[in-house]
């Protein structure tokens, strides 16, 4: 899809919304899979005044039907695989798409099947009078902690992610930023925030109906992408593909890295393998953009930190009364700038509670700050468990011990105990499942590092970890488990 039929077939489409009701303030409800249409049908709401509110078609049936609850849609558009049965709901076909159990062959479609029975050919809307301060989308919290909560972000917030991201560049082919693939959600942050810079740089999007590793390294491969970015898990999934070495990358200049914590070990693996500078980003849906490393910056800040704030981000780490904290003491992380969302849609008490009286976001992440200005993450608030009266941060052990070469993949999680109160137990993905190292093993690996106390007591192997539908290592559902 070019930049042009984008432009048109979401005008044609914002009439056929608009013959249907909607109009500025209505809330469209998207429950699609990652395909053009997709993102045809946010331009169009946006053309109207509407907003979109992306529901990821990777959750459960209940898990959709709260957040769309939650949202509260004039109108949901949704596949025949996906669709609710409100009356609200209209049924959508992508072209080319088949559910993924299906065995119906893709087929060739024309531009008139693009959105057929919604698009009005030729038609046009009235442009909309500027309004920065105007809801665009509401992008939904993964939940992993609680019930999902709409995070709405506006013009305003848009302009300055894009700003941040591009500095209202056009790029040219020597640009790290010219190719990137959706290999997420369109329903995430960074589709939902980042699609007006991606347009404004002149970027182009590889979809993906479903990501895997091997369609990732294909991809960049294929298309000769010079930027591998994404999610700690699909950068490890890719590096440890069988079939790695056997992709010609050396088109790929930079690794990106976000979304959640990676370790130093993947970060060590990623430049030793791809002989390239890896950057890692850090922030929380209801932020817009937060800190991060850049390319220039020495290799070491990536190893042990997650970087300094992006230019207009106010970072602080505070106590749990609000008080600043001075560098090394650990508390939450809060930050503050124009990215951050204008609040929970239709949930004014969470909105309050999530920001200091300063304006400050609440991450609920805990880390410390050292005195060249990088934020060093600990783990969430939640994550947090107290050994024997010693508080155990398990992101502070879980670094140390991903570095152990017999290890794959590793998560800490708390198990009650009646002496200790809480004990640690590593669950890993051995990197030799014949030859997996012993619990023995990983706390001596880490003794010169780690205090006694904040070593795992128990060692689960697993050939697997299960993922959230965010695609992030789900920790309750690990936790429930043991």
């Amino acid at each position: 899809m070019s930049y042009e039929q984008l432009d048109r077939w979401s005008e044609e489409a914002a009439v056929g919304l608009a013959d249907r009701g909607v109009a500025e303030s209505s809330v469209v409800a998207l429950v699609l899979p990652s395909c053009p249409e997709y993102t045809v049908l946010y331009a169009a709401c946006a053309k109207l005044g509407a907003i979109t509110a992306g529901i990821n078609h990777r959750l459960t049936p209940l898990e959709r039907d709260r957040v769309v609850t939650l949202a509260q849609p004039d109108l949901i558009l949704s596949t025949a695989d996906l669709l609710d049965r409100r009356e609200s709901a209209e049924l959508i076909q992508p072209c080319g798409y088949v559910p993924t159990d299906s065995d119906v062959p893709e087929s060739e479609e024309t531009e008139a099947e693009v959105l057929a029975g919604l698009r009005v050919v030729g038609g046009v809307v009235a442009p909309l009078a500027e309004d920065l301060d105007r809801p665009i989308c509401i992008v939904f919290t993964s939940g992993t902690t609680g019930t999902p909560k709409g995070a709405v972000f506006c013009g305003r917030q848009l302009q300055f992610i894009c700003q941040v991201d591009t500095q209202h560049k056009w790029n040219s082919p020597q640009d790290l930023g010219l190719h990137s693939s959706a290999g997420t959600s369109l329903t995430h942050l960074g589709p939902m925030t980042k699609l007006l810079g991606n347009l404004h740089g002149g970027g182009t999007s590889h979809l993906m109906k479903k990501w895997t590793a091997l369609g990732g390294l294909e991809a960049v491969e294929q298309f000769r992408m010079p930027v591998i970015a994404g999610i700690p898990t699909q950068l490890a999934l890719m590096l440890h593909h069988d079939s790695f070495d056997q992709f010609d990358l050396s088109c790929v200049q930079a690794v990106i890295v976000g979304g959640g914590p990676a370790t130093p070990a993947l970060i060590t693996e990623a430049r030793e393998r791809l002989g390239v500078p890896v950057a890692v980003r850090y922030s929380c849906t209801e932020a817009g953009i937060g800190v991060g490393t850049s390319f220039q910056d020495p290799p070491e800040d990536a190893l042990q930190s997650v970087g300094r704030p992006h230019l207009g981000v106010d970072l602080t780490v505070r106590s749990e009364t609000g008080e600043l904290l001075a560098h090394g003491k650990i508390g939450e992380i809060t930050l503050k700038s124009p990215a951050v969302m204008s609040g929970y849609y239709k949930d004014p008490a969470a909105s309050s509670a999530a920001f200091w009286p300063d304006g400050a976001l609440r991450t609920g992440d805990l880390g410390h700050l050292d005195t060249a200005g990088r934020l060093h993450l600990v783990g969430r608030s939640k994550e947090m468990y107290i050994r024997g009266g010693n508080n155990v941060y398990p992101m502070e052990v879980e670094s140390v011990l991903s570095q152990h070469d017999g290890v794959a993949q590793l998560v800490i999680v708390p198990r009650p105990d009646p002496t200790m109160g809480e004990i640690g137990v590593a669950v890993l993905v051995p990197s030799d499942p014949l030859n997996p190292p012993t619990l023995e093993e990983l706390r001596g690996f880490a003794a010169e590092q780690i205090a006694p106390f904040k070593l795992p007591s128990e060692l689960v192997l697993r050939d697997s970890l299960p993922l959230t539908p965010m695609e992030k290592i789900d920790r309750n559902a690990i936790r429930e488990e043991l």
